[in-house]
């Protein structure tokens, strides 16, 4: 069974049903709210759907800025304006505990002897393993 999530080019459409205005709301200085707003497949608005907040930063981190979404419930702009900062604090903390539970999960996994011959060769199908790793030591980290 594959993934409801991968769809191929045949399966590309908008959904109409899911249609939403965003709009940005910005200080220019720490973030911005996007507002999803619903609408019906002419423009119109969407009554029987509530509006989305979702505010954006980024957090400086040792290899740069990471750009960070926050879901924040909320019925306004005010009150998303309110409580993006806790919403903020929140998301951060999330994403320091995926990373921690990477590098984890990173520490005990089994290493095989491909990946100890140090990419001579021992990758897959004879070639070495992708640059920049992304184990423990270094890399990227992919968040969810």
């Amino acid at each position: 069974m594959s993934d409801p999530r991968t769809r191929t080019i045949d399966d590309i459409a908008i959904q109409t049903d899911q249609l939403c205005l965003d709009e940005t709301f910005t200080d220019q200085a720490v973030g911005t709210i996007r507002r999803l707003s619903p609408v019906k497949p002419d423009g119109s608005p969407d009554p029987s759907r509530t509006a989305q907040f979702i505010g954006q930063t980024h957090v400086m981190t040792g290899m740069g800025p990471v750009p960070l979404d926050i879901p924040i419930e909320a019925a306004d702009l005010a009150e998303a304006i309110r409580k993006f900062p806790e919403a903020a604090k929140a998301a951060v903390e999330r994403m320091v505990e995926e990373v921690k539970e990477y590098q984890r999960r990173e520490a005990s996994r089994i290493v095989t002897p491909d990946e100890l011959a140090g990419g001579m060769g021992g990758g897959r199908g004879g070639f070495p393993p992708a640059a920049g790793g992304g184990g423990a030591r270094g890399g990227p980290i992919m968040l969810k």
